[in-house]
């Protein structure tokens, strides 16, 4: 896929500068590529060839941006919220641009892997049931996990009206509050795991999503942290879980 943008709006992308900005410097001549001042901001650049400058600073050009954050809780997942901080806020001035949005969501007292991004495309894609991309997440509950329940949700489990698809439970540790279990699930629906453990009578006490796709969340990422992936990051979210093929 060809990766050639206007010059102005190449830069503006970057989130540092608004597009008016943009040209302002460019008319001035404060704008390089590969070496030489160019002064038409319809001037097209070449992602993965051409060096940008703006004014003697190199640009580490990208047409998205993909962001892994560690969620605190009392945070809400959405790109603007008039009470509540939301991800987006907790992006720091060198990563933010116009645009990004959370894919996918997390309950508000639900903590870990949220990834951020620009890129509506990439976030259908890995959102979508479909695509069989799981999301992994380490659950706290008021009780025992039973054998019933590890059957049961490998089945789906009724919830209200909606039949939910297969899902991994695995019991990891217990505690004086409950037990700590693993879950496994490749689809989103609305408080979809307190109402899976809530078909069983158990409520919910942590939830924290600790892994998307094959991707888990960095250990050494502070909640209310996030920083940008690398290519083979971005691979691992997108990989399918391959024990759902038929």
């Amino acid at each position: 896929m060809a990766k050639k943008q206007r010059l102005d709006k190449a830069i503006a992308m970057q989130g540092s500068l608004s597009r008016s900005e943009v040209k302002t410097l460019i008319r001035k001549g404060a704008v390089t590529v590969n070496g030489q001042v160019v002064k038409n901001a319809d001037f097209g650049v070449d992602f993965d060839s051409d060096t940008v400058a703006v004014q003697g600073k190199e640009l580490s050009l990208s047409m998205h941006i993909y962001l892994m954050l560690n969620k605190p809780k009392g945070v809400v997942s959405a790109s603007e919220d008039k009470k509540l901080p939301t991800v987006v806020d907790l992006v720091p001035k060198e990563l933010w641009r116009k645009g990004l949005f959370p894919a996918g969501r997390l309950d508000k007292d639900t903590t870990g892997f949220v990834l951020i991004t620009d890129d509506g495309e990439f976030a259908h894609d890995i959102l979508s049931p479909k695509k069989h991309i799981s999301k992994t997440y380490h659950a706290l509950v008021n009780g025992t996990i039973t054998d019933e329940m590890v059957e049961g949700f490998a089945k789906g489990v009724t919830i209200g009206e909606d039949f939910t698809l297969p899902a991994s439970l695995k019991k990891i540790s217990s505690e004086e509050q409950g037990d700590w279990g693993e879950v496994i699930l490749k689809e989103g629906m609305y408080h979809q795991i307190k109402r899976m453990f809530g078909a069983y009578g158990l409520k919910v006490l942590e939830l924290k999503r600790v892994q998307m796709g094959k991707l888990p969340l960095d250990p050494n990422l502070e909640e209310g942290k996030c920083r940008e992936l690398t290519d083979e990051e971005l691979k691992l979210v997108s990989t399918r879980d391959e024990s759902t093929e038929e």
